[in-house]
């Protein structure tokens, strides 16, 4: 077997702490062969589909990548851009970018950000070759899930693991596995669901919508429908609205088998009957607005909703690279890295700016205070 080495390594070159951040990953282009060839990876992944592997390629490849991939093409038009292309990739470029920012303001020019898709491209694999070029030998992996569950996080872990199963020199590594719960986290969320209130009125009703998995994942162990709630409930508590004032739905649901309920179409359809005809849409498992939430949530469903009574849909956008969030994110790699070299040095420096920022208090107090001379 044959490792990926670093031929081009020098002795004495600095070490650096390398950020690898994680998201689910976009075609190339919204065109049938394309999307076919980003559902065919995409789909092949066993912590996606477990079902017997013979059985799935029959239905994979007999069925759906026949006739899926036409229609996802057509989604994905409606969203697509021609300058920025696909809304998930241009959105996770900016997260990378002022991530970068962020880290490189606390830890100076120790830090390297680089950007790896799940599926597709950029690749785990070209975001860990980014990584290693730099001299990175301490990496933390971020997935861009803020709810831990084995479809999506535990997929990155198999990915980066499967990588570095191949690399001769393998560097430090830690993983973040959520950070749904994190009060930061819920208060940006908060905080863009207040801007929305201020900018377009209040709903009568903050409908939550989470991607779905099927229901046999979460009797079988998977915590991610828990999480789910458990965001909900901690956003609640920190808008300080009744708890039957917000509403947790999953969408996106595929195929015959019973997925995670309620259903969010289902209930776009039957909030109007019941009298909810003012309300406000949130899509708290997503950190970047995607095919699912823009086409998906931010339309198809708008149209359920209007179709059956309903007056007003306010769809509130992911956090995407909102400040506060760019910022908790830093806070989050910071306290992942603590003991490593790049922390300590952060946390001197820091010790340092203090120092002189408290000196620098002190003698303009002086000058104020200080006798005028005659």
């Amino acid at each position: 077997m044959k490792y990926i080495g670093t031929p081009n390594f020098e002795h004495g070159t600095t070490e650096k702490l390398g950020v690898l951040v994680v998201n689910l990953g976009t075609p190339t282009a919204p065109e049938t062969r394309a999307v076919r060839r980003f559902l065919a990876e995409f789909l092949s992944d066993p912590r996606i589909i477990e079902l017997p592997r013979w059985l799935w390629n029959i239905l994979l490849h007999g069925i759906i990548l026949r006739f899926r991939p036409s229609r996802s093409a057509k989604a994905y038009r409606e969203v697509w851009s021609d300058e920025t292309g696909s809304p998930l990739l241009s959105i996770s470029r900016q997260q990378e970018h002022a991530l970068r920012q962020e880290l490189t303001e606390r830890f100076g020019d120790h830090v390297r950000v680089a950007l790896g898709m799940r599926y597709g491209e950029p690749s785990i694999d070209s975001a860990i070759a980014e990584l290693e070029s730099a001299n990175v030998r301490r990496m933390i992996v971020l997935p861009m899930y803020p709810q831990y569950s084995g479809t999506t996080t535990a997929s990155v872990f198999d990915a980066v693991t499967d990588r570095l199963q191949k690399t001769r020199w393998i560097p430090e590594l830690r993983f973040i596995n959520q950070f749904c719960d994190h009060k930061a986290f819920v208060q940006s969320l908060a905080a863009s669901v207040r801007e929305s209130w201020d900018a377009n009125g209040r709903g009568d009703l903050l409908v939550t919508s989470y991607h779905g998995i099927p229901k046999r994942y979460l009797t079988n162990g998977d915590p991610y429908h828990c999480l789910c709630h458990k965001t909900s409930r901690l956003l609640g508590e920190e808008l300080g609205i009744a708890a039957d004032k917000i509403l947790v739905v999953f969408q996106s649901r595929v195929g015959r088998e019973e997925w995670l309920r309620p259903y969010c179409d289902e209930t776009m359809k039957t909030l109007p009957q019941n009298g909810i005809k003012n309300i406000d849409v949130l899509c708290p498992a997503f950190a970047a607005d995607c095919l699912e939430t823009i086409e998906e949530i931010s339309g198809e469903n708008r149209e359920y909703f209007e179709e059956h009574g309903g007056e007003r849909y306010q769809y509130i956008a992911c956090l995407n690279d909102r400040p506060d969030f760019v910022s908790f994110l830093g806070d989050l790699i910071e306290q992942h890295a603590q003991g490593w070299p790049e922390a300590d040095a952060a946390r001197d420096q820091q010790l340092v700016n203090n120092e002189l920022q408290i000196s620098k208090q002190l003698a303009d107090a002086l000058k104020e205070n200080a006798p005028v001379k005659a």
